[in-house]
């Protein structure tokens, strides 16, 4: 086994967390440890890495608090089940709070509580629910793994001199600035509701070329939750079926900011009545799209 094999991929198969599964290794924490130096040391000798972990892993690096929201960069179907339970009447579902593993074909129940397996999830507690089963997938199942790894990642960087950034950044300061090519991305976009000669859309592609490469990297982020551009140019940009390009979809409210899908590669764009209204609304998304709302402990 090696300190790959102690990562594991989200369900896109671009950004990398710790696997609750490395113990299979007796040395993995050692690994875990080894790496947080690694990364560390390429920080602070301002080297780029070749690696993109997912947004929850960023902010336990940060000492950040996690969001349910963090959990679509993992897996976007188990997330939009999430919030579909958030939004709906959970009662017929008869959830319970506990998950099921299977591990090395051993299936085993554990509970998010004392008990869990017997409590049911009602409109009531769905909410400590939803902050339970994220914080067990995110965080518990993984607890001995980020220890290690910010064990040796503070021997060289304190924990008070990272925690003023936040998680977007750390990835560019982590990976560096992406070298974008704009009209590659343009030659491997798909338009709903629009098409290519359509003003918004004109607009929209005059206003990314204004960006600078950071504001670029910040745009890629805030569309495709990286700012990993992949190897063989945006034509083989991955989501949640696999490849899937970057689209613009019409979006009908123009008083609403344009609104982005990561887990689909989706920018929803209102229909604005100028280029200098269509620049405002998205510079302002896309500073706003950096963080949700918090919601853990």
């Amino acid at each position: 086994m090696c300190i790959r094999d102690s990562f594991k991929t989200n369900v896109n198969g671009v950004t990398f967390m710790p696997s609750p599964h490395s113990n299979v290794n007796q040395h993995h924490l050692q690994y875990f440890k080894f790496v947080g130096r690694i990364v560390a040391k390429a920080l602070m000798d301002n080297h780029q890495l070749d690696a993109y972990f997912t947004r929850s892993f960023y902010k336990h690096i940060l000492g950040q608090p996690l969001t349910y929201h963090d959990m679509e960069d993992i897996d976007p179907s188990y997330y939009k089940n999430l919030k579909w339970i958030l939004e709906n009447d959970v009662s017929p579902l008869e959830l319970n709070f506990s998950y099921e593993d299977n591990t090395f074909d051993q299936h085993v129940i554990i509970d998010l509580i004392p008990n869990g397996r017997n409590i049911l999830v009602t409109e009531e507690n769905k909410q400590d629910y939803v902050r339970e089963i994220c914080y067990a997938k995110m965080a518990k199942d993984i607890k001995a793994q980020i220890e290690a790894f910010l064990d040796g990642f503070h021997e060289l960087i304190p924990a008070h001199l990272i925690a003023i950034f936040d998680s977007k950044e750390l990835e560019l300061m982590i990976s560096g600035l992406p070298d974008i090519d704009l009209q590659d991305l343009k030659d491997n976009t798909e338009y709903h509701n629009y098409s290519r000669d359509s003003a918004q859309v004109k607009w929209f592609w005059e206003v990314i070329e204004t960006f600078d490469q950071q504001s670029k990297a910040a745009f890629l982020q805030f569309v495709t939750g990286t700012s990993k551009v992949p190897l063989e140019g945006f034509k083989a940009l991955r989501g949640i079926g696999g490849v899937q390009r970057f689209s613009i979809h019409k979006a009908y409210d123009s008083n609403r900011l344009p609104t982005a899908h990561t887990c689909f590669n989706q920018l929803d764009l209102p229909e604005y009545p100028t280029k200098e209204v269509l620049m405002e609304k998205l510079v302002l998304s896309i500073n706003e799209g950096r963080e949700g709302f918090h919601g853990f402990r």
